[in-house]
C-alpha cells in the first residue's frame, strides 16, 4: 500500500528576517528587524497534532509574530516566506490570499476596534461611553446578528446558502450555538460585556471559514467560568483543524493543556526557544533555576522574573501547577512591606459610595440587581445594596455580563440611570433633595474625586495625546480639555514619568537621565498595549482622588510591570525593588541565590517623595478576573451573580492577600 502524500504546509518560513519598512529605504531609517533567521512551519494536515502558542513578555513581539504568519510584514529575502498549501486546488479561490485564509483576532483596546481581519466590533464600540447604556440606538449601533452576518453597511450583501461571497446559514447556526451567542443575537453590540464581545469577535472570524485563526491573548480579561468554557471550545476547533489555531499568551498566563508546541520570544523580538512544549518548558526550567541558584548568568533579554509563573496548565477542571517558581517561593509582588493598617476595618471613615437597592433596567431586561437581598433585622430590598467607606479596599468580582462594568458606570456617572437610582456619592445625590440644603452633585465634582482606569477609558482616550498629556489629563474635566496644573501637580507628573520611564519610553536606555522630553515626543497611540495600560493606571491615582477605581487595570501587563504598579499603588515613590544575593548550603556544596526584595527608594532616603501610595483617606475598588491582578491590600469583596440567575450578590472579607492563597479565590467564586 502506497503511503499517503505529505501535504504542503500552510505557512513555510525558511531563514527569513522581517521589517515594517524595507531595509533599503531611507538609508538605514527602516526601523528594527524582527525574528532574524526565523524558520517555522505550520502544517496543513488535519491529522497534525501541532498546536502552537507564542509566549513572551510585553514588547517581545507576540502580536508581530502573528502578523508575520499572516504576511503583514516585509520578508527578507522575499522567497523565505511562502504559503504552499494556499496555492493548491484544496483551497477555495476566495482563500488564496494569506490575509483572507489566515484571520487575526486581537483583544486589546486599539486593535479590537480596527477590524483587522475580523478582529473588531466596528464603529459601534467607538460611541461615547454613556451611549452604551441608552435605549435609543445610534445608526452605527447594529445588532450582534448584523455584526456576525457582516450587515454593518448601508447596503448589506444578501445571504445565500453556500454562497461563496456570503456566509452559510448552517455555519452561522453552528458557530452561534458553540459560542453560546443565541440569547444575544438581537442585542446591540455596544451592550455586550467584555467576554461576550470576545466570543462575538471569534465567531465573526470563524464565519469567514478561514484556514487558520490567530488569537492574540484570547483569555485576557475573562472570568474563570468563561475561560473554563472557552478553552474546550478552542480545543474542539484544534482537534478538527477547523480552523487551525495559533494562540499567543503572556508568561504568567496558564497555557491550555491541549497546546503541544511553544515559541518563547525574547525581549528583543527574537525567538528564544521553539519546539515541543515539554522540551521548551524543560529548557526554560533549567535556565530559571540555573540563574536562581547562581550557576548561570541572566540574559537581559530573558529575565527570570518573567518566567516565575510560567508553566501553569489550564485544564477543564481549572488551573493546575505552580509555574517554574518552586512551591512556597515568595513572589516579587507579595514582598510588599507590611502595612496592615491599610486593610483594617477599624480605619474606615464616612461613606463615599452608597447604593440602596439599585436595579438597572433596559426595557424588560434587568442588567444589574435582579435579586432580593435579605439582611438580619431589615426589610428585604430589591437590587444591589452596597456601601464603600474611606479606607476600605474592595474587590468586585463576577462572571462576564454580571454587571461589573455597569457598577463602574454608575460610580463615574457615565450611566444615564444614575440620576434616577438610589445612589449617593460623597454623601450627596445627583438630584436636588428637598430640605437638605445641599446642591446636587455635578459630573465635574465626581470626576475630580474619582480616579478611573478601565477598558472603556482605554478605548475612548484620544490616541493623539502625548504621554505627558495623558497623565496631566487627571487634572482636566474631559479627555481633550486643558489640564489645570499647579507646581505640585507638575512635580507629580515628572516624578511618575521618571519612575516608569523604562515602561513608557520607547527608546529607554539603562543610562540615568532627567531629560523627560521623550514624554512630549511620543503619542499614546504609538505605545505598546502594556505601556498604555501603565499610563492609564498612573492617570487614575496620581492626584490622590477619594476613590480609585481599577477595572481590569493590570490586564495586558507582564508580571514584573504589574508588580511595579502594585508597589507604586501601595507605596508611591517611597519603596522600590532591589535584588539581593545570598549563599545557600546544600548537599552538593554552597551556591549563590538571588531574590527580589522591597527597599526604601532614593526619594524616600532624601525625603523627596512627591507621589505617595493609597492613604487611609482613600477608598479602592478593584475589578479583576485574575487573582494575581488584585492588589494585596484588598480585603472586602463583592461577587455578582450570573446575569438573570436571580441569585443575590455575595459579600465577604478576606483574611489576607488574594494572590498568595487559592483558597481565598475559590471562596469568592464558590468553587
Amino acid at each position: 500500500m502506497r503511503p499517503l502524500p505529505v501535504r504542503t504546509p500552510i505557512v513555510r518560513i525558511n531563514n527569513g528576517t522581517f521589517y515594517r519598512h524595507h531595509p533599503a529605504s531611507q538609508a538605514g531609517q527602516h526601523g528594527p528587524s524582527f525574528f532574524p533567521g526565523l524558520t517555522f512551519e505550520l502544517p496543513s494536515e488535519p491529522t497534525s497534532k501541532d498546536r502552537w502558542c507564542v509566549v513572551g513578555p510585553s514588547l517581545s513581539g507576540k502580536t508581530t509574530f502573528l502578523q508575520v504568519l499572516r504576511g503583514q510584514l516585509l520578508c527578507v529575502p522575499p522567497t523565505a516566506r511562502t504559503y504552499p498549501y494556499l496555492a493548491t486546488e484544496a483551497v477555495p479561490h476566495r482563500l488564496k490570499a494569506a490575509n483572507r485564509a489566515i484571520q487575526f483576532v486581537g483583544f486589546d483596546a486599539e486593535r479590537s476596534g480596527s477590524g483587522g481581519g475580523g478582529g473588531g466590533l466596528g464603529p459601534a464600540t467607538s460611541a461615547y461611553l454613556s451611549a452604551r447604556y441608552e435605549s435609543r440606538r445610534e445608526s452605527t449601533d447594529f445588532s450582534l446578528r448584523d455584526f456576525l452576518l457582516g450587515n454593518t453597511q448601508l447596503n448589506p450583501f444578501s445571504l445565500a446558502e453556500n454562497d461563496d461571497n456570503g456566509i452559510s446559514l448552517t455555519l452561522m447556526d453552528r458557530v452561534v450555538a458553540d459560542l453560546r451567542l443565541q440569547p444575544l443575537l438581537d442585542l446591540p453590540v455596544s451592550f455586550l460585556s467584555n467576554g461576550q464581545g470576545r466570543r462575538a469577535r471569534i465567531a465573526r472570524a470563524l464565519l469567514t471559514s478561514p484556514e487558520v485563526l490567530l488569537l492574540d491573548e484570547p483569555f485576557m480579561g475573562l472570568d474563570p467560568p468563561t475561560v473554563a468554557s472557552l478553552s474546550p471550545l478552542l480545543r474542539g476547533m484544534a482537534d478538527k483543524a477547523a480552523p487551525r489555531l495559533v494562540l499567543s499568551a503572556r508568561p504568567q498566563d496558564p497555557l491550555p493543556e491541549w497546546i503541544t508546541h511553544l515559541v518563547y520570544l525574547r525581549g528583543d523580538c527574537q525567538v528564544g526557544v521553539m519546539g515541543e512544549r515539554e522540551v521548551v518548558m524543560d529548557g526554560l526550567r533549567r535556565y530559571y533555576h540555573g540563574v536562581k541558584n547562581g550557576g548561570l548568568a541572566e540574559d537581559e533579554t530573558m529575565p527570570v522574573r518573567a518566567l516565575r509563573e510560567m508553566g501553569r496548565v489550564l485544564t477543564e477542571n481549572g488551573i493546575r501547577g505552580i509555574g517554574l517558581g518552586e512551591e512556597g517561593e515568595i513572589f516579587a509582588g507579595t514582598s510588599l512591606p507590611k502595612t496592615p493598617q491599610k486593610g483594617k476595618r477599624t480605619n474606615v471613615g464616612e461613606a463615599l459610595v452608597e447604593m440602596e437597592g439599585c436595579q438597572v433596567r433596559y426595557g424588560n431586561k434587568i442588567a444589574l440587581g435582579n435579586w432580593t437581598e435579605h439582611k438580619d433585622g431589615q426589610q428585604p430590598t430589591k437590587g444591589l445594596t452596597w456601601t464603600v467607606r474611606r479606607g476600605e479596599r474592595w474587590g468586585v468580582f463576577g462572571p462576564n455580563g454580571s454587571g461589573k462594568t455597569t457598577i463602574v458606570s454608575l460610580l463615574c456617572s457615565d450611566h444615564p440611570q444614575t440620576y434616577s437610582l438610589p445612589i449617593k456619592l460623597f454623601g450627596r445625590s445627583r438630584l436636588p433633595e428637598p430640605g437638605s440644603g445641599q446642591l446636587p452633585l455635578t459630573l465635574w465634582d465626581i470626576q475630580a474625586r474619582i480616579g478611573h482606569s478601565s477598558p472603556e477609558v482605554h478605548q475612548h482616550i484620544p490616541r493623539s495625546l502625548t504621554i505627558r498629556q495623558v497623565i496631566e489629563n487627571a487634572w482636566a474635566d474631559t479627555f481633550l480639555m486643558r489640564a489645570k496644573l499647579d507646581n505640585e501637580a507638575r512635580a507629580k507628573v515628572d516624578a511618575c514619568l521618571q519612575w516608569f520611564e523604562s515602561e513608557l519610553n520607547p527608546i529607554h536606555s539603562t543610562k540615568t537621565s532627567h531629560d523627560l522630553a521623550w514624554a512630549s515626543n511620543y503619542l499614546f497611540g504609538e505605545l505598546s498595549f502594556s505601556a498604555q495600560r501603565v499610563l492609564l493606571f498612573i492617570r487614575s491615582m496620581v492626584k490622590s482622588p477619594d476613590v480609585v477605581v481599577l477595572d481590569e487595570a493590570f490586564s495586558g501587563m507582564d508580571e514584573g510591570v504589574r508588580d511595579k504598579c502594585m508597589l507604586f499603588l501601595a507605596e508611591g515613590e517611597a519603596k522600590t525593588y532591589a535584588t539581593s544575593s545570598g549563599e545557600v548550603i546544600g548537599r552538593e556544596g554552597s551556591s549563590t541565590t538571588t531574590e527580589t526584595v522591597v527597599v526604601d527608594s532614593e526619594q524616600s532616603k532624601t525625603g523627596n517623595v512627591k507621589v505617595t501610595g493609597l492613604s487611609d483617606r482613600q477608598a479602592l475598588i478593584c475589578i479583576s478576573h485574575i487573582k494575581e491582578e488584585v492588589p494585596d491590600a484588598v480585603r472586602e469583596w463583592l461577587c455578582l451573580p450570573e446575569a438573570n440567575s436571580q441569585m443575590a450578590a455575595r459579600f465577604g472579607r478576606l483574611d489576607g492577600p488574594l494572590r498568595t492563597d487559592a483558597r481565598r479565590w475559590n471562596e469568592i467564586w464558590a468553587i
